[in-house]
């Protein structure tokens, strides 16, 4: 048996003149709600990672940088191995502890003495919580996993994705099951800060690599009073022990009253800080994601091809993007599909909301061509296709999406593997 994925395709539109599709290449005090969230992100000064490089910081960074390096040698003079963190030393001239030293500096913009006095509680904190062994640990929390807070995939630069849903917790019976008392609430603490160093451990912490995640925030059926305690000590769990770990967070299905509460807090907020958003309104979770995430990272509920039945095979296989316009109809022609080959497909569009269908034709004149699935109408929240079809003929497949009722522009994807029968 041999498989292949480089069968003969076009793209027909019956409204659009055709467009190539791009080419697929796999990648590897008391808060309210709204400053509960925003308060997350790292105020670094744009998405791109920040400089690492020693050589390349100013000669007040520099001396800032060397002053902490000093006064963490002074503190642990009698224990040195005790000054490090994830395995790296910070007093073996590293430059991987440039990188960690670095967030510290940041986060307290240089002044020494307040990096100084942040990194000695989290090294404190982090010897009393038991973080640098969490990750061997079984919380109890199965249900959990992939569903509220889970890592999944990476952008398309390379930053691992934290995607956080809590809009299971408008069921009363599953809030007080994780969240009915203190034990339990710090059981459910521990737990998230178990994802975030999962996260943590796929970071390069070097420079001129990928030194912080992104994290995407599902608003959708969120119950904000009810969270707002566990809200509340995530978030200063993470400022006061992550810093600068977030590169950029993206917010999707967005309800009125946030993006409204967002307009109203967006003219006190620093450039640098707005910098780090993206509000993305309810029911363009796929336009959004797919501007930072490739298809094939993207989680099936958000418009995109990764399923977690998938993550055990491997990277997963890279998909190709396109573009459905509003009163448009897009045909994507696989040919060159011999007798006897199986063809497997996975094809979504984000919103769906339109008619889909699938057929086999075959080369051979006089031959029928077989309706492989229906025309049927696509609901808003539907997940990716997935299919196959084995050909007794040689032939073409159509997957055919039809957008001619909507004037709405939609993103979509698709990917193919064609694997060739071994009998002669």
């Amino acid at each position: 048996m041999m498989d292949t994925a480089s069968s003969p395709l076009s793209l027909q539109s019956q409204k659009t003149s055709f467009q190539d599709l791009p080419e697929a290449s796999p990648k590897p005090y008391k808060k309210g709600f709204v400053a509960t969230l925003m308060g997350g992100v790292s105020t670094t000064p744009s998405f791109k990672e920040d400089n690492y490089f020693v050589s390349l910081l100013r000669s007040s960074e520099k001396k800032a940088l060397q002053e902490l390096k000093d006064k963490l040698k002074a503190s642990f003079d009698d224990s040195p191995s005790d000054a490090s963190m994830w395995g790296i030393p910070f007093l073996g001239g590293d430059d991987k502890a440039d990188v960690i030293l670095l967030k510290f500096l940041r986060a307290r913009d240089f002044r020494v003495g307040d990096a100084l006095h942040m990194l000695l509680r989290c090294l404190a904190w982090r010897k009393e919580f038991g973080a640098d062994t969490i990750l061997e640990e079984d919380l109890g929390f199965k249900e959990l996993e992939g569903v509220i807070a889970y890592m999944q995939g990476y952008d398309k630069e390379g930053h691992p994705v934290c995607y956080n849903a809590y809009g299971v917790f408008k069921d009363k019976e599953m809030y007080e099951r994780v969240f009915g008392d203190d034990e339990k609430l710090k059981k459910f603490l521990r737990w998230r800060v178990q994802v975030l160093e999962r996260g943590i451990k796929v970071l390069h912490f070097k420079p001129g690599g990928v030194n912080s995640l992104i994290q995407v925030t599902d608003l959708k059926d969120m119950p904000k009073r009810e969270l707002r305690v566990a809200s509340n000590q995530i978030l200063s769990l993470f400022q006061d022990n992550y810093p600068e770990m977030v590169a950029r967070k993206i917010f999707i299905n967005v309800p009125w009253y946030f993006s409204m509460l967002y307009s109203m807090f967006s003219p006190f907020l620093t450039q640098r800080t707005k910098s780090k958003f993206v509000i993305s309104k309810e029911g363009n979770a796929a336009e959004t994601l797919y501007k930072f995430i490739r298809p094939e990272d993207i989680p099936v509920q958000y418009g995109g091809l990764n399923r977690p039945s998938d993550l055990p095979n491997g990277p997963p296989k890279p998909a190709s993007e396109f573009t459905i316009k509003g009163g448009e109809k897009v045909n994507i022609q696989i040919e060159g599909i011999e007798a006897g080959a199986t063809i497997t497909w996975d094809i979504v569009v984000g919103g769906w909301d339109l008619e889909y269908s699938a057929e086999f034709v075959p080369n051979a004149e006089g031959s029928y061509t077989i309706a492989v699935e229906k025309p049927r109408k696509m609901g808003a929240s539907e997940e990716a296709i997935h299919n196959s079809f084995t050909s007794k003929e040689s032939g073409k497949m159509v997957l055919s999406v039809d957008n001619t009722a909507s004037r709405r522009k939609k993103v979509a994807s698709y990917r193919y593997v064609v694997r060739k029968s071994s009998t002669i």
